[in-house]
């Protein structure tokens, strides 16, 4: 008791801002815990090199990958209308990329977009897909991007949706960068991050879609209590912390790309210029740039229709034969692993 009652002023805030603290970590958990109550994982899973994949495969027909961006997951494009439209034609792979939905990701690899269009073309080859079209928004070009520079006889083409492709100073990835550091960030993100996100999630949605509203079928879909999960929240300021990084680490390689290639943005986007596209369109030889007015960073929900063209134009072009320089073989690696760790795993029709 003397020893409670000897404890400076400093000392007993520290104690009280350190019981806090505990006190939202257990709420904020177990709003999380709750959330995928509600939201239990509807697709597949696959272990691929360490990682456990959450993915939906269905349809039949030629193959397109539809890679997510960041604070969403795979099912963005089921809630974008875009997956089921595909799905009359093709056949439609998507994946929640590594901490997203009910993908794991381990600490001991950096999720650069490179390490993650490894980890989706090893997926892939246990899947048996071989050459998909592929789909990225967002922080999901550049694993479309990374995937297409490091596995190119096994890309058919690409579609890349509001993405940002050049390196510039990014003040809100140097504010998320607190989430990914090391045991501080694991505090940031099952404390104060949450609560921080649940004010600003309004906010962050808007400019999201501006100048275009935020459309009736996202209001009621997407959950607010999933992507505010710590363990995601963990994935996002990851992802944006790397995004300087990864773009660094392979924008040489654009212009060596030789593959069907569409660039679309929106006139409005708010959270990556469209001057990013018009820079990539000038860099890729041969690629298409759709630049839409009234759109922002959201295309594929506001301009669905617009996007779906552009995917069924390059999905009838990928069906053309590839350049001979494209028809080589897997790296063996590839090929061992995908012999090696057969998937356990069923097609969901």
């Amino acid at each position: 008791m003397n020893q409670i009652s000897s404890l400076s002023g400093w000392e007993e805030a520290l104690i009280a801002f350190a019981v806090i603290l505990l006190i939202l970590a257990l709420v904020n958990y177990l709003i999380a815990r709750s959330a995928e109550h509600r939201h239990p994982p509807e697709g597949l899973f696959i272990e691929v090199n360490g990682v456990r994949l959450h993915y939906s495969d269905r349809g039949e027909g030629n193959p397109v990958l539809l890679v997510h961006g960041n604070t969403v997951t795979g099912d963005d494009y089921n809630t974008s209308g875009v997956a089921e439209r595909l799905l009359a034609t093709n056949r439609v792979i998507m994946f929640d990329r590594p901490g997203f939905g009910y993908s794991s990701r381990p600490r001991s690899r950096v999720w650069t977009a490179a390490a993650q269009a490894d980890l989706l073309h090893s997926a892939l080859l246990q899947l048996g897909i071989r050459r998909p079209l592929i789909v990225g928004h967002s922080w999901g070009t550049l694993v479309a991007l990374a995937f297409a520079i490091r596995h190119r006889s096994d890309t058919a083409g690409l579609v890349l949706l509001s993405g940002y492709y050049f390196p510039t100073l990014r003040f809100d990835a140097l504010l998320v960068a607190v989430g990914a550091v090391p045991v501080l960030g694991d505090i940031w993100c099952y404390t104060i991050s949450p609560v921080f996100g649940w004010l600003t999630m309004p906010l962050v949605k808007r400019l999201m879609f501006a100048p275009a509203p935020v459309t009736p079928r996202f209001k009621a879909e997407y959950s607010n209590a999933m992507a505010l999960r710590p363990w995601q929240i963990r994935a996002t300021a990851a992802d944006g912390a790397l995004m300087v990084p990864s773009v660094a680490g392979i924008r040489s390689e654009y212009s060596k790309l030789s593959l069907p290639v569409m660039i679309m943005a929106g006139d409005g986007d708010l959270v990556v210029r469209p001057r990013q596209s018009q820079r990539l369109h000038g860099t890729i030889p041969g690629s298409a740039l759709q630049i839409v007015e009234g759109v922002g960073h959201m295309i594929h929900h506001v301009a669905t229709q617009q996007v779906m063209v552009a995917i069924t134009d390059m999905a009838q072009r990928s069906l053309e034969p590839p350049p001979a320089d494209r028809l080589a073989p897997a790296p063996a690696s590839d090929r061992d692993q995908a012999r090696a760790e057969p998937a356990q795993v069923g097609r969901r029709g």
